[in-house]
């Protein structure tokens, strides 16, 4: 099933993806209205029932595509978790996962435009597989991880280069205003039974400008939930961005920035395409 977050005439609600149209859930789930207040209580499988028996109530390009969770309560990215990657900045890999986070306020839903900020020309892509808990969790042992997933999608962690750069901690560069963005919808984990067999790539204006496969994320899903979930319970909603991998556009020579008009895609295997136009933050 896929779930997404989405406006329609005026109106945010959430839903499921059905015959190329949205069956709004938002309207039969009272007293959840959002996507991530399903996943509290624990109403997935009811969602599942009612769209199955359900007939779309918008079209599917009659609304506005909001990310995936609006309102998370933790976005956890993980930094230089492809070999490549970490080959491309000159790094090492780490004995452990390098964390940092991003904030609401800087995503975008699929189609929204992202925000190339006036203080600064360094904007990069990042391609991302994201994961959003489903159920919540401390300690999580690496051979349960999977059961506490309720689905997977696309991100692209959008990233203000020379801000990231000012000091040794990447936050500064990594969540600007609606820089990144979070979708198109959440595919749910009984139809990803393995994460580690997904192909990522992603394209700007229709150039090929990273593809990888997922297997080859130095730190694997389920040792990222128990590392993380060791640190701070993981609870419904949380989102995990698990890394990009090496054909960023700050390793390129010249640097490959985006530009305002540019489009930017991220394909995930057996999830779908997160598409945004590039605009430029109001002067």
């Amino acid at each position: 099933m896929k779930l997404l977050s989405f406006i329609a005439d005026g109106r945010p609600s959430f839903g499921a993806v059905k015959d190329n149209g949205v069956v709004d859930l938002g309207t039969r789930m009272a007293p959840c209205t959002t996507l991530r207040q399903v996943l509290e209580a624990g109403r997935v499988a009811e969602a599942t029932k009612l769209v199955a028996s359900t007939a779309p109530d918008h079209a599917l390009d009659r609304i506005s595509f909001a990310p995936v969770i609006p309102d998370p309560g933790k976005i956890i990215c993980v930094g230089l978790n492809y070999r490549d990657h970490v080959a491309e900045t000159g790094r090492t890999v780490t004995e452990k996962p390098a964390l940092f986070v991003r904030f609401p306020c800087s995503q975008v839903g699929h189609l929204q435009p992202i925000v190339k900020p006036k203080v600064s020309d360094d904007f990069d892509y990042e391609g991302e597989l994201a994961l959003v808990i489903g159920k919540a969790g401390r300690h999580i042992p690496a051979s349960r991880a999977l059961d506490y997933i309720a689905g997977y999608s696309c991100y692209n962690e959008g990233s203000i280069r020379d801000w990231q750069r000012h000091t040794s901690q990447f936050l500064s560069g990594k969540t600007f205003a609606e820089s990144g963005s979070f979708g198109p919808w959440l595919v749910t984990a009984d139809e990803i039974p393995d994460p580690s067999k997904l192909t990522l790539q992603t394209r700007l204006n229709g150039t090929v400008v990273q593809d990888t496969t997922t297997d080859l994320l130095i730190t694997a899903i389920p040792e990222l939930i128990t590392y993380i979930s060791t640190i701070c319970p993981l609870v419904p909603g949380d989102v995990i961005v698990t890394g990009t991998p090496g054909g960023v556009g700050a390793k390129r020579t010249p640097p490959l920035w985006m530009r305002p008009g540019d489009t930017v895609e991220v394909e995930i295997s057996g999830i779908g395409i997160l598409r945004n136009k590039v605009v430029a933050e109001p002067a």
